[in-house]
Parts: structure tokens; C-alpha cells; sequence
């Protein structure tokens, strides 16, 4: 039975090596398959993260650019506001000044026709008769004043 025992005993010393060698095989082989886990999951996790980032920051994009948009229309609205405002002064201060232009073309007509009525000699003076069949009247005659109104736009 002694030799049984020292036989078996390094059977079982190498089946017990093995099992162990198994054991520590099963082990490493445990580690590398939760070493790579951790692998896939830190990856998954970083994708999570990138893919969340970038949502946020197309919808921060969005906002700036309907922001811009906003913005941008207000100060059209308000260019178009001052230059409506511009244009209607513009149009009041031409007609003024036409109408301005005008009275003083008024006044200087009128002045010239005061002024020629003054050098006009009454018909009557100027209507004789040298004999009963002929008559003669001298006259002169009246020019209506020309002005050349030149009308410019802007």
C-alpha cells in the first residue's frame, strides 16, 4: 500500500499541478475577458459621451443661429424704419422748397408785371388821327415774361 502512495502521490501532485495550472489559466483568461469588458464599455461609454456632446453642441449651433437670424432681421426692421423716415423728409423738404421756388417765381413774375404796367403808355395818348380816314396807334406789345424751370431729382 506504501507503493501505492508514492505513486499516486505524484499523480495527483501533477493532477493537482494541472488543476491549479487550469485554475490560474481560467483566471488570466477571466481577467482578459474583463480587462477587454472594461475596454468595450470605457469605448461605449466615450461614444455615449461624443455623441451627447455633439447634440449638445448642434443645439447650442441652433440657437446661435437663430439668435443671429433674429438680430439680423431686427436691424434690417430698423434700417427700413429710418430710411422710410428719411424718404419722407426728403419728399417734405422738395416739396417745400418747390413750393418755395414757385412762390418766388410768383413774386418775380408779378413784380415784372407791376413793372411793366408802370412803362406802359395809356392807348389813348397813343391813338391819333392825322386825318378823318387814316388812324394810327402805335402799341406795345406785351411779352409774357419766360422762365425756364428746370426741375431735378434726386
Amino acid at each position: 500500500m506504501g507503493s501505492k502512495c508514492c505513486k499516486g502521490g505524484p499523480d495527483e501532485d501533477a493532477v493537482e499541478r494541472q488543476r491549479q495550472r487550469k485554475l490560474l489559466l481560467a483566471q488570466l483568461h477571466h481577467r482578459k475577458r474583463v480587462k477587454a469588458a472594461g475596454k468595450i464599455q470605457a469605448w461605449w461609454r466615450g461614444v455615449l459621451v461624443r455623441r451627447t456632446l455633439l447634440v449638445a453642441a448642434l443645439r447650442a449651433w441652433m440657437i446661435q443661429c437663430w439668435w443671429r437670424t433674429l438680430v439680423q432681421r431686427r436691424i434690417h426692421q430698423r434700417q427700413q424704419a429710418l430710411l422710410r423716415v428719411y424718404v419722407i423728409q426728403e419728399q417734405a423738404v422738395v416739396k417745400l422748397q418747390s413750393c418755395i421756388r414757385m412762390w418766388q417765381c410768383r413774386q418775380c413774375y408779378r413784380q415784372m408785371c407791376n413793372s411793366l404796367r408802370l412803362f406802359q403808355v395809356p392807348e389813348s395818348s397813343l391813338a391819333f388821327q392825322t386825318d378823318s380816314f387814316l388812324q394810327v396807334q402805335y402799341a406795345i406789345p406785351l411779352k409774357q415774361p419766360e422762365f425756364h424751370i428746370e426741375i431735378l431729382s434726386i
